[in-house]
């Protein structure tokens, strides 16, 4: 194989890792747990750590496993590069300290992961300031924008309501103004939606989700889509500035995001992903047709008050959906109507595991008000639209008839 672009999705992924050589004629790359990397001259380990020459360093800073999943990261996205982390929050984490100053400020979506707000809410602090806004409008994101924007932050779908944001209105937006533009991609991967296709600067994965999907490992990804202009952005360093201009984001991120941060991801974890990653493709769409066929028969149930799901007509963003997405992943949530117990209902799924992770195999539900979102407090939550008797839903790959017939069991007692 020469040139893997010529190939699909699944089949690119299968057969990244042979682009580069591979020890031993291995068909996986190897786990290397070398945290130190020996040369024979000096003057080479020198040039590797002026950036003169391609090298590893120490294993905080890159190891041959985490490049070769970055690598498989990049052609899935279509990027320029890729930066791993030992998770998702990790990334934006790094992404904040590697790119934010003091008086910068970021308007985010106000329909968020419950993590990510709570950083936002440090950032605030820290003397970045932060405006939230309803994202689905990309209105309400120029009314935010001021002098010192130098970030928009949105979700493809949020978690856990599933609202879609205008993602191609404010790409463009974002471009006009020369701001950074970064997009979470969690909740659909890079299977079902590419958010280069709409202008992102930066995407986030967290590959604990659906791109490992076996909830056996952490991780998290920045890609550079290699669509931003970095010599317009005013907090890169001047001895980054050495590079190729596509570069300066790249090595500013690679060196006080994960060098200074330190949030590394682990070569056994990167080669469960990488694996994980093979079967991502049959994964989504099955999950995607549960979750469907889920989200119909709850929204026809006269005991369930609200299901929300793009990939049903009745949502509000569900043209954004159809028009963007290849299929609307697996997460959906639902309201139960007053009187039914949403801890009681739980208890009677024999299947879905109560359980806080998403993109697994298996069907995992948890109930939102309670966990996930207990800490922001009941007037924060109505903002976001989050019922009291909410129930998250990541579907698995069981069979479809086993999952109707366990929701329906639950309600029907």
């Amino acid at each position: 194989m020469t040139d893997s672009k010529k190939f699909g999705f699944t089949t690119q992924i299968l057969h990244s890792d042979r682009q580069k050589p591979v020890e031993h004629g291995s068909l996986h790359k190897p786990i290397h747990t070398a945290v130190a990397f020996g040369y024979k001259d000096a003057r080479e380990l020198a040039e590797v750590f002026q950036g003169k020459k391609p090298g590893y360093r120490y294993g905080r800073q890159g190891n041959p496993t985490v490049s070769a999943l970055e690598d498989k990261i990049t052609l899935m996205e279509d990027g320029y590069a890729t930066l791993c982390f030992a998770t998702g929050m990790a990334a934006i984490g790094a992404m904040v300290q590697a790119l934010l100053r003091s008086g910068d400020h970021v308007v985010s979506s106000s329909f968020l992961f419950g993590n990510t707000n709570s950083l936002w809410q440090t950032v605030e602090r820290q003397g970045m300031p932060v405006s939230f806004v309803d994202a689905t409008d990309v209105a309400n994101v120029e009314r935010a924008l001021t002098p010192q924007t130098r970030m928009v932050f949105v979700e493809t779908i949020a978690n856990p309501r599933t609202q879609v944001a205008d993602l191609e209105r404010i790409g463009a937006l974002c471009r006009e103004r020369g701001i950074l533009y970064v997009v979470d991609n969690t909740m659909t991967s890079p299977y079902l939606f590419r958010p280069k296709a709409v202008g992102a600067s930066l995407v986030v994965n967290a590959l604990t989700k659906s791109i490992g999907g076996h909830g056996n490992a952490l991780g998290g990804s920045l890609t550079d889509t290699g669509l931003f202009d970095w010599t317009q952005y005013p907090n890169i360093a001047e001895n980054y500035q050495r590079l190729a201009p596509k570069a300066w984001g790249m090595a500013q991120l690679r060196a006080k995001g994960l060098r200074d941060f330190g949030a590394a991801l682990g070569p056994e974890a990167a080669h469960h992903l990488s694996v994980g990653s093979e079967t991502m493709a049959l994964r989504i769409e099955r999950e995607s047709e549960n979750a469907l066929a889920l989200a119909q028969m709850l929204s026809q149930d006269e005991r369930v008050a609200a299901v929300h799901y793009p990939g049903l007509a009745s949502h509000a963003q569900h043209g954004i959906a159809q028009a963007l997405f290849k299929a609307c992943g697996g997460l959906f949530s639902f309201e139960l109507k007053d009187g039914i117990d949403c801890f009681d209902y739980l208890n009677r799924l024999q299947l879905a595991v109560p359980a806080s992770n998403l993109g697994d195999t298996r069907t995992l539900v948890i109930p939102v008000a309670h966990t996930i979102f207990h800490e922001m407090g009941p007037e924060r939550r109505a903002s976001m639209g989050i019922a009291e008797s909410l129930i998250r839903v990541s579907v698995g790959i069981e069979d479809t008839a086993d999952l109707l017939q366990d929701f329906k069991q639950a309600l029907s007692a």
